[in-house]
């Protein structure tokens, strides 16, 4: 069971897809995360790539970021998502993109992210959507990248470099600052 940890839709329970198809963040990490993060949020834009049920990107609303672009590739996680949002009473600042990523990259369509999260499968590591999401992102912007902590993404991925990285057990998180 997954929750909101804080903010203002703190303790709400989250769907998550049944299936091998998505591997939600856990609590602990998630709330590791955010207090690297600096807890809360005023505004800006939130990008969540590998979506999933949207823990990380909810949880971010929660705690101030003003909206945020969750791309998913699964409909059944992506309809989690939509629930999740509702139940949090979030949905009109959450947009749903269905892609298939890194090459969805294409159809987010604009930039000036503030945040994002990338949690693609641990086989397939961040560095494909790493290396694309500069353009993305305002300067001084944040990434998450989830990884298997036993291989852990490069330092630097063009105007993205390395602020801190993690091990919480067999999850890496690797955070990254555009320059």
């Amino acid at each position: 069971m997954s929750r909101i940890i804080a903010g203002t839709a703190r303790g709400r329970h989250l769907l998550v897809p049944r299936g091998l198809g998505t591997r939600p963040t856990s609590d602990k990490v998630r709330g590791a995360v955010m207090n690297i993060l600096g807890q809360f949020f005023e505004g800006g834009e939130v990008l969540d790539l590998y979506a999933g049920s949207g823990a990380l990107a909810l949880e971010a609303l929660s705690r101030g970021c003003g909206r945020a672009l969750c791309v998913e590739r699964d409909r059944k996680a992506l309809d989690a998502l939509r629930r999740n949002a509702r139940a949090c009473g979030m949905e009109g600042r959450v947009e749903l993109l269905c892609a298939q990523l890194p090459e969805g990259l294409a159809r987010v369509g604009r930039g000036g992210f503030a945040l994002a999260f990338a949690d693609p499968p641990y086989a397939d590591g961040p560095e494909g959507v790493l290396a694309l999401l500069g353009g993305l992102l305002r300067a001084g912007a944040r990434v998450v990248a989830e990884h298997d902590a036993r291989r852990p993404p490069a330092d630097r991925f063009g105007a993205l470099g390395l602020e801190d990285r993690r091990a919480y057990g067999g999850t890496g998180i690797s955070i990254y600052r555009r320059e």
